[in-house]
């Protein structure tokens, strides 16, 4: 599965130490919650290991007799505990969202799964309209399991599709059949879940405009009201770097991920889809995942499990990535976090700028200092950002805009 915000890939960053308990400084637990609280769980296990991932994933032969999908449960619920003692007296209002993501979250029982959000709700308690997704695999779910998970609380589904074309998947080394991801995305929907997405990878060597376009094609049909679609970024370490370095495929190309990238906005927008973020468009506002928009808008969240980022207060924190490790810690009553960072003003204000710009919402021009205001300048006079959104006061990306995003952002930082 494609990774979130919260589950680094490769190496992770450094920072200080955390506490062995886990605490926080006061500064940090003064209002919890108050632009919104989410949590995230990370699960690491996978059936295989798809040729582009560099996540924070273990097969059962990579972690051998260290840890086991049988416990992992037992050992989220030991970090929560943790958790709900380091907030104490400062807990959220309620918990808005809770997304839980992988690895192949779907590989646990659906008995576990059901338990983790338990004991989510006994913790802190879900807000009543609580969204609560899970990734899954297409091959890793069934309308017995979909059910189950629906009984339990879950009511949106995230499902790894990538392409409709053998060929492409046969690329990424992913498992499933051409058609299962949109067969899985239709029990989902019989199952009961509120809202289905299915994710897209584009420009992957050896896909065709004609490639995507059917994978758009089945995406429309399946009547999901999500959709994610990212253009392919080849990580080193992973199989498929190995494979472009040994000349045996193409390295990715801009233009034709440019390409792809126009046809999803075309082919969507036309099947009734809005754009709410550079890589996310859903059918109505309803559908947006209001779990990533907390990252986006700068709201707090605890991360569970290996590898997994929180971010309280302004003070982020990472979790030490190997399953084994992580489970040693909580046994021995100390924290999982390896290492934390208290943000200053400059980086909240950097990364409020990242995140917000690829909003379809846009970034208040207020917030700019005066060189990235006249950065916004020069990003309107070459159409990048949207005239009738810049005369009202913020910074919004024109289509030609969201292809440039990255560069758009580097324009309005100093």
């Amino acid at each position: 599965m494609r990774g979130t915000l919260v589950v680094m890939p490769s190496a992770l960053p450094e920072g200080e130490s955390v506490p062995r308990d886990g605490s926080l400084p006061a500064t940090a637990t003064r209002a919890v919650g108050a632009r919104g609280f989410g949590v995230y769980v990370h699960v690491p296990f996978c059936a295989s290991r798809c040729g582009y991932c560099d996540f924070n994933t273990y097969t059962a032969a990579e972690l051998g007799g260290g840890a086991s999908r049988e416990s992992y449960a037992d050992t989220v619920l030991a970090e929560l505990a943790l958790a709900s003692r380091v907030l104490g007296d400062s807990p959220p209002p309620r918990v808005d969202t809770v997304f839980v993501g992988g690895g192949t979250p779907t590989l646990l029982a659906a008995d576990d799964l059901a338990r983790i959000l338990g004991g989510i709700d006994r913790t802190w308690g879900l807000a009543p309209d609580a969204e609560v997704t899970t990734e899954a695999n297409p091959e890793s779910v069934s309308p017995e399991s979909l059910k189950a998970l629906r009984a339990a609380g879950y009511t949106r589904i995230s499902l790894g599709m990538q392409s409709a074309a053998p060929g492409v998947l046969a690329v990424l080394d992913r498992k499933h059949s051409a058609g299962r991801a949109t067969a899985a995305a239709l029990e989902a929907r019989d199952a009961g879940f509120d809202h289905v997405n299915l994710d897209l990878i584009y420009g992957t060597p050896g896909e065709s405009a004609e490639d995507f376009t059917a994978s758009l094609d089945q995406v429309v049909a399946a009547g999901v009201d999500h959709v994610s679609a990212y253009a392919l970024i080849v990580e080193d370490g992973t199989r498929l770097a190995a494979r472009m370095r040994r000349g045996e495929l193409p390295f990715p190309s801009d233009d034709v991920a440019a390409d792809r990238y126009l046809a999803a906005e075309a082919a969507l927008g036309a099947a009734g889809f809005s754009w709410y973020e550079v890589s996310n468009w859903a059918r109505t506002p309803a559908a947006r995942c209001r779990h990533n928009l907390l990252y986006w808008t700068g709201a707090d969240w605890w991360g569970l499990g290996p590898g997994a980022h929180s971010h309280v207060g302004g003070v982020r924190w990472w979790n030490v990535k190997h399953p084994t490790a992580y489970a040693q810690r909580l046994a021995a009553g100390a924290s999982p976090g390896l290492a934390r960072e208290v943000l200053q003003p400059d980086e909240t204000h950097m990364e409020d700028v990242m995140l917000r710009l690829r909003l379809a919402s846009g970034l208040p021009l207020e917030v700019l200092d005066d060189a990235g205001r006249a950065g916004a300048e020069r990003a309107l006079a070459d159409g990048l950002l949207s005239g009738p959104e810049y005369a009202a006061g913020r910074a919004v990306l024109t289509l030609r805009g969201r292809l440039l995003a990255d560069a758009v952002v580097r324009d309005l930082l100093p």
